[in-house]
């Protein structure tokens, strides 16, 4: 009992994220063990991880207090998700909003959506992404975010927005392609194909593919505590460098993806998905 009261005190702080106040937390954000290493948990897992406008405000809201830190308090971040997802995709509400709304709002609004997940990037740490379970379509595009990503066998990884009669969006078509290159991203992005941890791994979406969730969290705050060890300005300025590359089209994408989902939410095809979705069917696409 004493031993485990000692370790109680020894427990990192850690802070919620949630806007509204009412509503339950969306991101948990704590300290690990080791010095300079934080961890941000998408943490609604009743609902699969689903990416919510809250969820992108709450991490909106956690960067901008990891962005206040110096180097000798932050050096590398852990992402990941709590339960059995990382993230499965955006929140169907929201996908029925939007076909509700017209291209020009739509536009807008998705172009927002995308930089509230999207300011991670703006971190000046490496980012160690454990995708603890099923990242689907913008949950697949979060991690894609990271800097280096870990997975486990058991794992689902898809950018499956055609077969909702939706052009990809949250950077899909510049991340994935920077990861893996042109041929793996036109061969996941224009078929919708789901792998499994291991064919990620193959195919370079991620660094490794472990046997189950617990050791990949483990690997990616292994990597993240080793990156911690080193010069922080040695390696924040490396970092730059790699992103400079790995974003020079970021944002011309990021226009592009918001322009033609906007026009995607307006299509026969895109409702058709979104019916097919909740009937747990196979969608007859008509291509109008």
């Amino acid at each position: 009992m004493l031993a485990q009261r000692a370790l109680l005190r020894r427990l990192p702080a850690s802070r919620w994220y949630c806007t509204p106040a009412a509503r339950p937390p969306a991101v948990h954000l704590e300290d690990d063990q080791e010095p300079g290493v934080k961890i941000m948990t998408l943490d609604r897992p009743d609902s699969l991880n689903a990416m919510t406008v809250e969820m992108g405000d709450a991490v909106q809201a956690a960067v901008s207090e990891l962005s206040s830190l110096g180097p000798d308090q932050f050096r590398a971040l852990v992402l990941t998700g709590r339960g059995r997802a990382f993230s499965a995709g955006g929140d169907m509400r929201f996908l029925d909003d939007r076909k509700a709304d017209n291209p020009t709002s739509n536009a807008q609004t998705m172009l927002g959506f995308y930089k509230r997940f999207l300011s991670i990037r703006s971190l000046p740490v490496p980012i160690i992404c454990c995708i603890n379970g099923p990242a689907i379509g913008a949950g697949a595009c979060f991690a894609m975010a990271s800097d280096v990503r870990y997975t486990h066998s058991k794992a689902k990884i898809g950018f499956t927005f055609v077969g909702l009669g939706l052009h990809p969006g949250m950077g899909a078509t510049h991340s994935l392609a920077a990861a893996a290159g042109p041929q793996v991203a036109s061969r996941l992005l224009l078929s919708g194909d789901v792998l499994s941890g291991d064919d990620a791994a193959a195919a370079g979406l991620v660094a490794a593919s472990l046997p189950d969730a617990p050791a990949a969290l483990a690997e990616a705050t292994a990597l993240a505590r080793r990156v911690a060890a080193q010069s922080p300005l040695a390696v924040r300025a490396t970092l730059r460098t790699l992103r400079v590359q790995a974003d020079a089209e970021l944002e011309r994408r990021l226009q592009r993806e918001a322009d033609a989902q906007a026009q995607s939410y307006a299509s026969a095809d895109y409702a058709e998905g979104l019916s097919a979705v909740r009937a747990k069917r196979t969608p007859s696409f008509g291509g109008a």
